[in-house]
């Protein structure tokens, strides 16, 4: 994608809607239209994986209970076949159970019905934004740790460090935001996907194994903790 924010300033984000029920595709489709946005309605499951598959577009908003297939299952497919469109979820379920398994999907926001049209256009341009920025970077650095988001690979003054898939997306999220401190919050919901705190010590678990991996044999640390606030990586000169 090479649009960058652009295709937001002009207001001509191409969006899929998969709704099978008619009045909320249209009014999601004026609504959209209206705001200068390119619209395309499929009211079924299966047409709507097609063209999803067939067609690109910037993000989609798909129905949860649709027939021929749900929309978990259009979203489960999609990321099967390599598909990175930023996807909202709209649901009538909206129980924190049912947002979870929506994001777990795959899902990138769930929105509950009934809902305001103004939060709906503000989510679908976060996501659009944050689509265009991550998929502008192929590589992410600090000091001596490099990732290469292609291959997925990690090093650290050149030795392969070799990581779990959910300590390559914690890292991943702490180097997108090198220097910042990274908060508990933030990892739950961008790493693990839990819009709560579970109460675990998941996180504690899974930064030592980190640190055991990108530091331990290594004379600096990058991965620090801040006490009372959370995390950050970052090179101490």
């Amino acid at each position: 994608m090479s649009h960058d924010h652009s295709a937001i300033e002009k207001g001509n984000m191409r969006i899929l809607v998969i709704e099978d029920d008619t009045d909320t595709a249209a009014y999601l489709s004026k609504g959209l239209s209206e705001s200068g946005h390119m619209v395309q309605t499929a009211h079924d499951g299966k047409d709507g994986l097609f063209m999803a598959l067939e067609e690109s577009f910037d993000v989609m908003i798909i129905d949860r209970m649709l027939p021929g297939l749900d929309g978990l299952a259009i979203i489960r497919t999609l990321r099967a076949s390599q598909n990175s469109t930023p996807a909202l979820i709209l649901s009538a379920l909206g129980e924190v159970d049912d947002r979870v398994e929506g994001l777990r999907a795959g899902g990138d926001d769930y929105l509950v019905k009934p809902f305001a049209f103004s939060e709906l256009l503000a989510r679908l341009e976060v996501l659009v934004r944050r689509s265009d920025s991550e998929t502008a970077q192929t590589a992410l650095k600090v000091g001596n740790l490099e990732m290469d988001l292609l291959t997925r690979k990690v090093s650290r003054a050149g030795q392969t460090i070799e990581l779990q898939p959910r300590e390559f997306r914690l890292l991943e999220y702490l180097l997108r935001h090198s220097g910042q401190v990274v908060t508990r919050t933030m990892l739950l919901e961008n790493v693990w996907d839990y819009n709560f705190d579970p109460q675990t010590n998941v996180i504690d678990v899974h930064i030592s194994r980190l640190r055991g991996k990108i530091d331990k044999d290594f004379e600096k640390p990058l991965l620090h903790t801040v006490r009372g606030a959370g995390y950050v990586v970052r090179e101490d000169v």
